[in-house]
């Protein structure tokens, strides 16, 4: 049988064989700023959000520059079912009035944008919630979207309401909250040039962070594996000509087209990489990050 100390003693190799494998990986992101877009049904799963929070704080501690941009539209829906306010989805974004951007600002902004903080800070972190609004982080403009008359068949302009994409993005305020030693952890509503408040589609929002940032990688934690080929493989990295011609051919289809579409602007913006990883495997972040195989498809230009 073998002894406590030998299995002492196999541990702490193992240990330190996982450090050596991981170490040039942190070396090479050593102050590189890494903004991850944390969202869907992972965000509702107690044991994956502790994971997720002690993932970003450990890269932070290994020397990245961790941004979280985060969504909320499950818990949205929840609240608004609670207050018995309707709202419809038109081209996959939700419809937001008056009483329901109210809605989206006090769930996005405050209770998730809180949770997310105080789960990091659990983990030993230090991170700060913030949203658009803040030191005039991001200026959204209202969105424009057309669709097709089933009867007709002529375009028309579809109104969204409150719903907003970015127009204008200043680093300022986030990089203060990262040279003082903090994690920003951000809520995707904004002010408009009219005054009002928008809703801003989380994955968009975070293309435009991470874009101003010049980011070394942007992380999108979805509900699937990545992008996948017509056998349902894994397909591990595209070039952005190579991303466009699978939407062109079909393989890329459905709910990924704007997913891979906004990974390719945020390219276009500055951004090095992006990801589209599984946000539901535990430690995803680290997989893709400290690991020689990654966790989802990086897109590079």
């Amino acid at each position: 049988m073998t002894d406590k100390a030998t299995l002492e003693a196999n541990a702490a190799v193992e240990a330190a064989r996982l450090i050596s494998a991981a170490l040039p990986y942190m070396l090479a992101y050593d102050q590189k700023i890494v903004v991850v877009k944390y969202g869907g049904h992972a965000m509702g799963d107690p044991e994956l959000a502790k994971a997720f929070a002690r993932d970003i704080t450990l890269i932070e501690t290994a020397g990245a520059r961790p941004v979280v941009v985060h969504g909320g539209g499950p818990q949205i829906g929840r609240m608004l079912d609670q207050l018995g306010i309707k709202s419809e989805f038109r081209g996959g974004l939700r419809v937001t009035d008056k009483a329901t951007v109210e809605v989206v600002e006090m769930v996005l902004a405050g209770s998730i944008n809180k949770e997310i903080v105080m789960a990091i800070n659990a983990e030993g972190g230090k991170a700060v919630g913030l949203s658009g609004k803040d030191g005039n982080m991001v200026f959204a403009e209202k969105v424009t979207r057309t669709e097709k008359d089933p009867d007709s068949n002529i375009e028309k302009e579809v109104d969204l309401g409150f719903v907003g994409e970015p127009k204008r993005v200043s680093r300022a305020v986030i990089d203060m909250v990262l040279g003082a030693g903090l994690i920003p952890v951000i809520a995707p509503v904004a002010p408009g040039d009219d005054g009002n408040t928008y809703n801003v589609n989380a994955d968009t929002f975070a293309g435009a962070i991470a874009g101003r940032l010049g980011a070394a990688r942007l992380l999108f934690l979805t509900d699937v594996p990545g992008v996948l080929d017509k056998s349902g493989a894994l397909i591990k990295q595209l070039t952005v000509r190579e991303a466009r011609a699978l939407i062109k051919d079909g393989t890329i289809s459905g709910g990924m087209i704007p997913k891979v579409e906004t990974c390719i602007d945020a390219i276009r913006q500055g951004v090095e990489g992006v990801v589209i990883l599984n946000g539901k495997v535990p430690h995803a972040v680290l997989l893709e990050l400290f690991t020689d195989h990654g966790a989802g498809t990086l897109i590079k230009p």
